[in-house]
C-alpha cells in the first residue's frame, strides 16, 4: 500500500512539473565579445553556442528532472550513469526558415536537430532503413522541405523528411566520398562535392545524375578532393581543399572566380574545409590548419580574420564547416571543441 502510494505521488509530482523549454544559445551570464575589436567600429557580436543539452533550458527543470529520477528509480528504470547529449565532432550545417539548425557529427554520427522555436534538441542516426549514418558531413535544404545529408563512407546523398524520417538517397553507386553538398532551389539541381572523385556531380531532385563539373588539376574549373559547398547569389562556391582556395563558378559550372593560395600569412589557406557566403555577398571561409574563420568581401580581398587555436572564446580547434541564415548570423563548426559558435554580422549602419 505504501509503495503504491509512493507510485501515485510520484506520477502526479511528474505531471504536474512544468515542461515548457527553450533552446538559449549563451551561457549564464552571458559573455559579450566583437570583431574587430575597439577602437575599430564592430562587425561581429557573439551570440553564443549550440553543444548539446545544456542547450535545453526546461522550465522548473531542477523539480521536474529530480521528479523524473526518483519515479525511476522507484520503477526500477534508473541508470546508474547518465550519458549527456552533446556534440562530439560537428562537420556542417544548415538553418532551415522555421530557425531549426541542422548539424551534422562526424563522430557521433548523426544529425542534430536543435529546435528553436520548440525549445528542442532531437538526434538523427538513420541515413535510410536498417542503415545508420557513418559518415555524414554536408548538409543542405531540398525540395518540399526535405534535409539533403552527404555521407563520405556510406558514399551517397539521403533524403530525410522534416522528422528525420529516410525517403531516399541521391548518388548511390555514382558517388565514390561524397562530402560538401548544396541546393539550387531554383533549378532544381543539387551539388555533391565527390572529394576522391575531385569533381562535383549535378543530380536533379527526382535523383538523376544531369552532369560531372571538373576534373583532377590545377587550372580554374579543375579541382583537387573539393569538400565544402554553398550555393548563394546564383553561384556555387567550393572549397578546393588540396587546391589551397575557393572557386566560385556560375550555376552551370562555369569557373566565374577563384582566391587563396598556400601560405603562412594571413589569410591564406593551406587547408580551407567550410565555405559560406551572407546576403551581402561577403565570402566565410574556414582555414582549418591554423584555426581561423576568414571573411573576404565579394572581390576575394580579405576583411578580417576571426580565431586562432584554443578553445576560449574566438578561438578554434580544427573547425570545419561555416553557413549562414536570415538573421544575418554565422556558424562556425568547431568541430574539435565539439561545437557550433554563432556570430551575428553587424550591417554598418545597422
Amino acid at each position: 500500500m505504501f509503495a503504491a502510494g509512493l507510485i501515485v505521488a510520484s506520477a502526479l509530482l511528474i505531471g504536474c512539473a512544468p515542461t515548457q523549454s527553450t533552446l538559449r544559445y549563451q551561457p549564464d551570464p552571458p559573455f559579450t565579445a566583437v570583431w574587430p575589436a575597439p577602437p575599430e567600429a564592430p562587425r561581429y557580436r557573439y551570440v553564443g553556442e549550440l553543444v548539446g543539452e545544456q542547450n535545453i533550458h526546461v522550465a522548473g527543470g531542477g523539480f521536474a528532472s529530480a521528479g523524473t529520477r526518483f519515479f525511476k528509480w522507484l520503477v526500477g528504470l534508473s541508470s546508474p550513469k547518465h550519458v549527456p547529449v552533446v556534440l562530439q565532432r560537428p562537420q556542417g550545417g544548415v538553418v532551415d526558415p522555421a530557425g531549426r539548425v541542422y548539424v551534422t557529427d562526424v563522430s557521433r554520427q548523426a544529425v542534430y536537430v536543435f529546435d528553436e522555436q520548440a525549445g528542442s534538441l532531437q538526434v538523427w542516426e538513420m541515413a535510410a532503413e536498417n542503415v545508420r549514418f557513418l559518415a555524414p558531413i554536408g548538409i543542405a535544404l531540398g525540395a518540399d522541405g526535405q534535409i539533403l545529408v552527404a555521407d563520405a563512407e556510406l558514399g551517397y546523398v539521403t533524403r530525410l523528411d522534416k522528422n528525420g524520417v529516410a525517403l531516399g538517397t541521391i548518388g548511390k553507386g555514382q558517388l565514390q566520398r561524397p562530402t560538401g553538398v548544396a541546393r539550387d532551389a531554383a533549378r532544381g539541381w543539387i551539388y555533391v562535392a565527390d572529394t576522391h572523385g575531385h569533381d562535383i556531380k549535378v543530380f536533379s531532385d527526382a535523383g538523376e545524375l544531369l552532369r560531372t563539373l571538373g576534373r583532377r588539376g590545377e587550372d580554374a574549373g579543375e579541382f583537387n578532393s573539393p569538400t565544402f559547398l554553398s550555393f548563394s547569389h546564383d553561384r556555387l562556391y567550393v572549397s578546393d581543399t588540396l587546391n589551397a582556395r575557393v572557386q566560385i563558378l556560375s550555376a552551370d559550372g562555369a569557373p566565374a572566380q577563384v582566391f587563396g593560395r598556400r601560405g603562412i600569412f594571413m589569410g591564406d589557406m593551406p587547408r580551407p574545409k567550410g565555405v559560406a557566403a551572407d546576403k551581402d555577398g561577403n565570402v566565410y571561409v574556414v582555414e582549418s590548419y591554423f584555426d581561423y574563420l576568414l571573411v573576404f568581401n565579394p572581390e576575394g580581398e580579405l576583411l578580417l580574420p576571426i580565431g586562432g587555436t584554443g578553445g576560449g572564446l574566438g578561438q578554434y580547434y580544427l573547425p570545419a564547416g561555416v553557413w549562414t541564415d536570415y538573421r544575418d548570423r554565422v556558424y562556425i563548426a568547431d568541430s574539435f571543441n565539439g561545437r557550433v559558435v554563432i556570430l551575428q554580422f553587424l550591417r554598418e549602419g545597422a
